[in-house]
């Protein structure tokens, strides 16, 4: 399971990023814990063993089938960042999920210290993997959030249309997602992560006609087809929302791992919401445009759709970063 080399700004120090752009699976479970003291030594040795032990639970879950591309990924949250690395340099962009109120709808700000994305194309390895890390971790963390992802026929979400096509591809992803010795020296090979998880009232989206859908997301429904951007200063689709451009008009991509999640009994229907990025700004400024509208007041009308229950931002340290914090 071991990734490629990375190599920092100048090409001179071999980096070694997390599994952040391990390949698209067939279920996943997105895990958001909480320390329950972070003022406990012993509590925060703990953690800091165990999140330092990631690598060789995944070798030890993989290797029963190593043809199901098991990988976890690993996020460490603001307020625990000081603990669990025990006063590595903080990354530059990181800080707490900030709420963002629109006029009509709001992202959410939740707590997590550590985030766990875990996935494979068999969904008893990522069963297994969990088991044992809280074993490890015992009592000494909450769970915050446990939410079981799966992949919805061509790669799509739940409200019909497929997911992820503005994903970058070949060299444009470590472009995208791995932070560069130009852009935070004290943290190379690392990403940002942010998630939410959203519930969707599917009857008031299914009482849209196809054509109202696909004039919110900005796509079509059947082969997935690009369609024209609304006029400047009129209600923009969501394709567009989501497309951040810098001062310089040069496009920022993140990449997204989005889940479906569900429960039909309970008329539960979502979508786990999970972006990452070298530059948290670009995933903040998206969310921004959507929930504040660009222009202001002319939110993305999703949110008239689906409703988020949490939003949480960790930074994924670099695979050897993670693996050194139990050698103090």
């Amino acid at each position: 399971m071991a990734t490629r080399p990375k190599m920092g700004g100048s090409g001179r120090v071999p980096i070694e990023p997390q599994r952040v752009d391990a390949p698209l699976t067939q279920s996943a479970t997105f895990l958001v814990l909480t320390i329950n003291d972070k003022d406990d030594p012993d509590a925060v040795k703990t953690v800091r063993s165990t999140v330092a032990k990631t690598d060789d639970l995944t070798k030890n879950v993989a290797f029963r089938d190593l043809q199901a591309s098991f990988a976890c990924t690993v996020g460490v949250g603001s307020e625990a960042w000081d603990q669990i690395t025990n006063g590595l340099p903080r990354p530059a962009e990181l800080h707490p999920f900030r709420k963002i109120e629109g006029k009509v709808h709001t992202a959410i700000s939740t707590p997590g210290d550590l985030l766990f994305h875990i996935r494979a194309d068999r969904r008893d390895l990522c069963f297994e993997f969990e088991r044992q890390l809280m074993d490890l971790l015992g009592d000494t963390v909450t769970v915050v959030d446990e939410t079981v992802g799966f992949r919805y026929f061509d790669v799509r979400d739940l409200l019909g249309f497929v997911d992820g096509t503005a994903n970058p591809v070949g060299p444009a992803v470590d472009e995208s997602i791995i932070v560069t010795q130009d852009e935070d020296a004290g943290s190379v090979g690392g990403s940002y992560v942010v998630v939410q998880k959203y519930v969707h009232d599917l009857k008031a989206w299914r009482a849209l006609s196809t054509e109202q859908q696909e004039a919110v997301i900005g796509r079509t429904k059947l082969d997935n087809i690009e369609l024209d951007d609304a006029p400047e200063g009129k209600q923009a689709a969501h394709k567009t929302l989501a497309t951040i451009e810098g001062e310089d008009g040069q496009e920022y991509s993140i990449l997204r791992d989005n889940m479906p999640f569900g429960n039909p009994g309970a008329k539960e229907f979502g979508t786990y919401f999970i972006g990452y990025s070298s530059r948290l700004w670009v995933i903040e400024k998206m969310l921004q445009r959507m929930f504040v509208g660009n222009p202001p007041g002319l939110h993305d009308r999703i949110l008239d759709f689906s409703r988020p229950l949490t939003g949480t931002t960790f930074f994924v340290p670099a695979a050897g970063v993670l693996a050194g914090l139990d050698s103090d």
